[in-house]
């Protein structure tokens, strides 16, 4: 230490510190500071989704008690809106159309046929065009709190879910009432939902991230999911008419390997009696894990690789 007097005034030079020389990152290292929102790593990602599974499921069921909050009917709209839907594609496709034909078991299986594909493909189509939101609705949410954003495309997918399994009160009703008796294969409800809910929620995640960039995708999705719509076989026997128009034999299995196809196509095989093998693609149920574990993972890491950046700038 030196000292130095001009005019009365004294100047003390400070010993050398220990952190001089080192890097931003050498010191972060030193004294044990990490960057404020850094991304974690995915093992630590899926163990703090797990920590907060309880806020997920909480979360869902207010968003589904929310839903229709203000509307007089409440909560019976969930199983309103795809009925309605479905009476509007009965009157065109099935009746002005002639959707019925080519259906299994004939024309009178054809409500069970189309109730059953509105209700399953709505489950994939809501789970998207929310998911599109996800994050871009909830930016306050995001901005305030900190929690695994993968929270939110999760538990939209799980409030679909709840809807669904809600609805299929109202499918199972429809069924009875066109004798449709339940025996053993209703049992393969739970993996067909179960890997369904697996590759909306992949969706969801994947369609969350590119929301949270481009909020005009959210304009957009309604066409992309209504053109998916007509592609699916939801109103009518899809290999019936595309081998009536003649399409060629890859292009009937590309169709049929449609994930919302191969989900209402293992669905109606399990409800619906006279719904064969032979209706649906011979590799459904090995798509349905494929679409399932490569949309399910996929899209987690997808998501999780922008964790930081969600809700900034």
């Amino acid at each position: 230490m030196s000292e130095t007097t001009h005019d009365s005034a004294v100047g003390v030079t400070p010993p050398p510190s220990p952190d001089d020389g080192l890097t931003p990152a050498e010191l972060a290292a030193k004294y044990g500071l990490s960057v404020s929102g850094a991304r974690p790593t995915l093992p630590e990602y899926v163990r703090q989704l797990w920590a907060r599974r309880h806020f997920i499921l909480a979360f869902s069921r207010a968003k589904l008690t929310a839903q229709y909050s203000q509307a007089k009917l409440g909560q019976l709209w969930q199983v309103a809106t795809p009925l309605l839907n479905a009476a509007v594609y009965f009157l065109i496709f099935g009746i002005i159309m002639g959707g019925r034909e080519g259906i299994p078991g004939g024309q009178n299986r054809y409500i069970p046929f189309l109730v059953t594909g509105v209700f399953v493909f709505t489950f994939t189509q809501t789970s998207v065009l929310n998911g599109v939101r996800a994050i871009s609705s909830n930016l306050g949410l995001v901005r305030a709190l900190h929690f695994p954003r993968a929270s939110l495309p999760i538990s939209i997918s799980l409030q679909q879910l709840q809807q669904l399994l809600f609805s299929m009160i109202v499918l199972v009703v429809i069924l009875l009432g066109f004798r449709e008796l339940p025996g053993f294969s209703w049992l393969l409800i739970v993996p067909v939902l179960a890997c369904q809910f697996v590759f909306n929620t992949g969706l969801a995640l994947i369609m969350a991230r590119l929301g949270s960039k481009t909020p005009d995708l959210a304009q957009l999705m309604p066409f992309i999911t209504r053109t998916w719509l007509y592609a699916s076989g939801v109103m009518f026997s899809l290999p019936y008419m595309l081998t009536k128009h003649n399409a060629p034999d890859w292009l009937v299995d590309v169709m049929q390997g449609n994930p919302a196809t191969v989900y209402m196509d293992l669905m109606r095989y399990a409800l619906i009696d006279e719904y064969g093998v032979s209706d649906m693609s011979p590799l459904a149920w090995p798509l349905a894990v494929f679409w399932a574990v490569a949309f399910g993972i996929g899209g987690f890491v997808f998501f999780w690789k922008a964790e930081e950046r969600y809700g900034r700038g």
